[in-house]
């Protein structure tokens, strides 16, 4: 079983790529599972001098969750040209840990029109590589999702966007344990 932890990068509850992840989780193909992390809002701010034993315990579940899996699907909208602070927060949240090590990364930019979210982008790709996560490109893409294409039940409902976060999807499980 391939387990896939999928992380938001907006708090914001009908974001379009909270939408993305969760439509991840109900179409993950057969031998995968995909989980949506849970807990940005409640992550402490980043502060080096609590980054040692014990950690807050969001923190220990954040650790724990990124440990856990086989890969990470990342997808966050792009505020002020970069990423949202408490993104950024999470992933300062990384650095003092191994756990995405060497770990099969991507992600999904779900910003309408080409080049929207490339600062976002840009900063995660910075951050990912820092923390030496191993970039899948093939999973890697830009699906722009409207909010008139996603349920009331905050899952993606145009099937050809489906068709692409399978994509993603398999070619993620696809890079798990390749060089990256």
């Amino acid at each position: 079983m391939t387990e896939i932890l999928a992380i938001s990068g907006s708090l914001r509850h009908a974001s379009t790529n909270t939408a993305a992840l969760r439509t991840a989780a109900v179409l993950a193909p057969d031998g995968t599972t995909v989980t949506l992390f849970q807990g940005l809002d409640s992550l402490p701010h980043f502060n080096p001098d609590r980054d040692v034993n014990p950690l807050p315990a969001p923190v220990v579940a954040l650790r724990q969750a990124v440990s856990a899996c086989d890969a990470v699907l990342f997808s966050t909208p792009e505020y002020a040209g970069t990423l949202p602070g408490s993104f950024k927060n999470l992933l300062d949240w990384m650095v003092g840990g191994t756990e995405l090590n060497d770990k099969a990364a991507g992600w999904i930019n779900t910003s309408p029109g080409i080049g929207r979210g490339s600062g976002a982008t840009a900063a995660l790709v910075t951050v990912l590589h820092y923390l030496t996560a191993n970039i899948v490109e093939d999973a890697c893409v830009q699906v722009p999702i409207g909010r008139e294409q996603v349920g009331l039940d905050g899952i993606v409902t145009d099937g050809s966007l489906c068709a692409h976060i399978i994509l993603v999807l398999e070619a993620l499980a696809a890079g798990i344990g390749s060089p990256s």
